[in-house]
């Protein structure tokens, strides 16, 4: 027998023993005032025997959480005085609540974590840093059942010695009262007079003491980290704000819209990153690649002829026309017009509450770090004599790339080394590991891989690169793979291997603020370092580089940094969707199936294949998948991918689902316009339903309808079409 069922079957007969015998009838205030003489003089003849008794007994009440140990702390101090029976009481009531933390920890926690770990996560993360103290006062407050307490921290990671501990020494001003109450047990008439109002507030404010305690903790922490700076008595501003690109605007943005004097540094180009290099001019090129495709493969939608060149130079030469209309979104005249002082030049933090710009002192009550990220270039030797370009600087890039090998199969290097494909351009991609796009699902890369070399890259897996040589002019990449080094001619490098966050050149150095093992800037859940008015957000911070997430930090980390005093805000990182724009496109928010398996998370995999879906076959793109990970036997939606035309787009809904917490119930019943790609979110839905569809339950409504038409046989029933269950019957 399961050793696990076995334990439950163990307590649950231990406790229906207990109210079978009437053990709650012994355990309660008139009958132990009843025999308090008899146990008394007992006591006065065994005094050992009746002391390992009494103490067996708490610890069994304590471990089973059943009722009375209040009664028996009374006994306590009846039957053996103040001091002993505190004692006693002490120990015993600490043994059998850590007795009932192991049970419920044994017996539960794997389970609660694995249905409900994405929601505890903020919890467990609480308890594993503070969780002594939020014990401690928990203890301390006799409003709140201990009991509870015992089994609700099983299911959290604290550690066992650390809930032993602080128990014993959290319950021991309670055990104090009632131990010391018990010696005058004749004259006590009932439970509730034992604790009047005015202790129960005592109580109360010993509990808020931890609290307060952490909080002067706090302050004397912020001492220690200030010690040596000189604090100014006036301020020029309440927010700087360093770095003009995603979280930099919002941060700024949202300072200047609640009214704070905000100014916001920017070195380089205003958009940062994402407008200027990322984003917007590689989902340009994008367009342009597939409509080159289109026109090559214009024949499938009976168009004949179909005939286009391009040039690289006109490409780029849009490119920047795109963002030259995207530019007034975040422009220095749209911000200065929002209420946004924004400077241009180099920003330099010289103390926690100064930043240099250009040399000129500018004081702030708070800091937000928003410096973005720069592309990493490997050590390869000779690199430097070749041609070589990054995603920043790739967009400069002067005449023809002629032969492009790409390095780096993460989603830049796949995005660029297909469009450059796609524009005719001889690719090869090289990357080190064993398929491309190593955080997304074997099958969806797969399918990248697949549609990268039906495209006409030169796809080299598995692959290290070892050496960059020019030989008698020609540029040459050494590589090595399966154990053989080989040559690749070249003319243009492009280096997409990701990218570091910029940690350099503005003062972390100075204020000694660390860093972590991914080289981001260390902050706390509030996106706090170590400084309390220094913040950071975006990729500076981590721990994703997106550009969506780092909007989302900056309302965080704006807020927080102005009104941190009164509230703080925890960054919510539960439902983070991602997208690369590869053809074709895969998009994906919540749990993978390898991220499950991982973490041992149970899950129940729903797919719906894209080849099914009218508008897919209608528009000759009918490949790829949408695939659902759900809670096992719910609806509840753990995780989506999707892989095909328009992922981007098809993965909006799944987002809000996840956010809002609707299951796929709802979307079922949610009427999708025919005939459109939304209409895959409910056929996925669909999918799902059939396969919980009551078989039991429609036998019988099949034999309801057979004796309806007046036969008294009933047939088998038949499945339903991909129209049967379409709004969640």
């Amino acid at each position: 027998m399961n050793r696990k069922l076995l334990l439950a079957l163990v307590i649950a007969a231990a406790v229906i023993a207990f109210f079978a015998f009437g053990g709650h009838h012994e355990l309660s205030l008139e009958a132990m005032k009843a025999r308090q003489a008899q146990f008394a003089e007992l006591y006065a003849r065994q005094p050992l025997t009746v002391l390992a008794a009494y103490f067996a007994i708490y610890v069994a009440v304590a471990a089973l959480s059943l009722p009375g140990a209040a009664v028996m702390t009374l006994a306590g101090g009846a039957l053996f005085g103040l001091w002993i029976g505190t004692l006693v009481v002490s120990f015993a009531s600490s043994i059998g609540a850590t007795l009932a933390f192991l049970a419920s920890r044994y017996l539960l926690r794997d389970t609660v974590q694995r249905r409900f770990g994405d929601k505890l996560t903020a919890v467990n993360e609480g308890v594993a840093r503070d969780g002594a103290f939020y014990l401690f006062t928990l203890r301390l407050v006799p409003l709140f059942p201990f009991f509870a307490v015992n089994l609700l921290m099983g299911l959290t990671p604290m550690r066992t010695p650390v809930f032993y501990g602080v128990s014993q020494l959290g319950m021991l001003a309670g055990t104090l009262v009632y131990v010391n109450a018990g010696t005058q047990l004749g004259q006590i008439e009932s439970l509730s007079g034992i604790v009047s109002p005015g202790v129960i507030g005592s109580f109360v404010l010993l509990g808020v003491f931890p609290l307060i305690a952490k909080w002067i903790s706090g302050l004397v922490q912020a001492r220690r980290v200030y010690k040596g700076w000189d604090k100014p008595k006036t301020f020029d501003r309440n927010l700087v704000v360093i770095g003009a690109g995603a979280a930099g605007l919002v941060s700024s943005y949202i300072a200047a819209v609640v009214k704070a004097k905000v100014t916001l540094v920017e070195g380089h180009k205003m958009g940062g990153d994402c407008l200027n290099f990322g984003c917007v001019p590689s989902k340009a090129l994008i367009r342009t690649a597939r409509f080159m495709k289109d026109v090559r493969t214009a024949e499938s939608l009976g168009a004949h002829d179909a005939q286009a060149g391009v040039r690289i130079e006109d490409v780029m030469a849009r490119i920047k026309r795109v963002i030259a209309a995207i530019e007034p979104h975040d422009s220095v005249e749209r911000y200065t017009g929002l209420g946004v002082e924004v400077l241009q030049g180099h920003a330099v933090i010289t103390s926690p509450w100064t930043v240099e710009i250009d040399g000129k002192p500018l004081s702030t009550r708070a800091i937000v770090i928003a410096a973005g990220a720069r592309p990493f270039v490997p050590p390869i030797p000779g690199i430097e004599q070749v041609r070589m370009v990054t995603s920043d600087t790739l967009w400069d890039l002067q005449g023809e790339p002629g032969r492009l090998v790409v390095l780096g199969g993460g989603p830049i290097g796949c995005e660029l080394a297909q469009a450059f494909a796609m524009l005719g351009v001889a690719v090869t991609q090289i990357e080190k590991g064993s398929r491309v796009l190593s955080r997304e699902d074997e099958d969806a890369a797969a399918l990248v891989g697949e549609s990268l070399r039906t495209e006409g890259v030169e796809l080299l897996l598995d692959t290290e690169a070892l050496r960059c040589e020019v030989v008698g002019g020609e540029q040459r990449l050494f590589v090595r793979s399966g154990g053989e080094e080989r040559a690749i001619a070249f003319d243009t490098l492009l280096v997409a291997v990701g990218r570091v966050a910029r940690t350099e050149g503005y003062g972390l150095d100075r204020l000694g603020i660390e860093l972590t093992k991914q080289k981001t800037i260390e902050a706390d859940a509030f996106l706090q370092t170590r400084f309390p008015n220094i913040y950071v957000c975006g990729d500076v911070a981590g721990p994703y580089q997106f550009t969506h997430v780092a909007a989302h930090q900056a309302w965080f980390a704006a807020v927080n940094a102005l009104f941190g005093r009164f509230k703080r805000f925890k960054a919510d990182y539960r439902v983070i969707p991602r997208v690369t724009f590869t053809e074709p496109e895969v998009a994906r928010v919540g749990l993978s199936e390898a991220e499950a398996r991982e973490q041992k998370i149970e899950v129940e995999v729903v797919r719906y294949g894209l080849d099914d879906l009218d508008r897919a076959i209608a528009d000759e793109a009918a490949h790829g998948y949408v695939k659902l990970l759900v809670a096992p036997g719910k609806d509840k939606i753990l995780g989506a991918t999707i892989v095909g035309a328009h992922a981007g787009e098809l993965l909006a809904e799944f987002t809000l689902a996840m956010k809002h917490g609707l299951g796929l119930n709802k979307i079922l019943g949610t009427i999708h316009p025919y005939p459109t790609w939304s209409e895959a979110a409910k056929y996925t839905a669909g999918e799902w339903k059939r396969a919980h569809v009551p078989q039991r339950l429609l036998a019988w409504v099949e034999r309801y309808h057979a004796w309806e038409r007046g036969h008294h046989g009933a047939t088998a029933a038949s499945p339903a079409g991909k129209a049967g269950i379409e709004e969640g019957a």
